[in-house]
């Protein structure tokens, strides 16, 4: 079996800078899925007397952003399969949180939009996840906040741009 031309060699750059220690707290994915989990179940916990879950504050979040935004556009922006956006939006719509209606200039998609009850919720849980934000970051660490945020675009950008076929084929079979 002929190895992926995308895997580096054994003494090529940054995969040798593992070494053969242990991995756990050498490897940065260790620690991005350990962080992300905790901030979940932290903001889970805060997001629960509100009646929302993780999922749901970030559809609502990224409504805030926008005025208007179709299923596919949210599902992009709140990192989320797009059937499970689609239930989320019409959970959202009984609730009276957001309304949809289709697409001026093509009506096969759906548009969805803030009500004032979802964007008084939305504040509600923005102010829930600025409170777990400020314990994971202190003032003094805005430079160090910063550099987080530009390194992890980073890893993103390249991992996006190292997309294989067969994750191209599985997103476009989500959309």
């Amino acid at each position: 079996m002929r190895a992926p031309e995308d895997v580096p060699s054994e003494d090529s750059g940054p995969a040798n800078l593992l070494g053969e220690g242990r991995m756990r707290p050498q490897w940065p994915f260790y620690w991005i899925s350990r962080v992300n989990q905790r901030y979940a179940e932290t903001l889970q916990a805060r997001l629960k007397h509100l009646d929302l879950d993780v999922s749901r504050w970030r559809v609502l979040m990224s409504l805030h952003e926008d005025d208007l935004l179709s299923v596919s556009e949210i599902a992009e922006y709140a990192v989320l399969k797009l059937s499970t956006t689609t239930k989320i939006v019409q959970r959202l719509v009984a609730d009276g949180m957001v309304t949809t209606q289709p697409r001026a200039s093509d009506a096969r998609v759906t548009e969805v939009r803030l009500t004032d009850e979802g964007d008084r919720i939305r504040r509600l849980a923005r102010a829930q996840a600025e409170a777990v934000f400020a314990r994971a970051f202190t003032v003094e660490a805005t430079d160090e906040l910063a550099g987080l945020n530009e390194l992890l675009e980073k890893v993103f950008t390249r991992l996006n741009d190292a997309d294989t076929p067969a994750r191209r084929a599985r997103r476009e079979r989500d959309q």
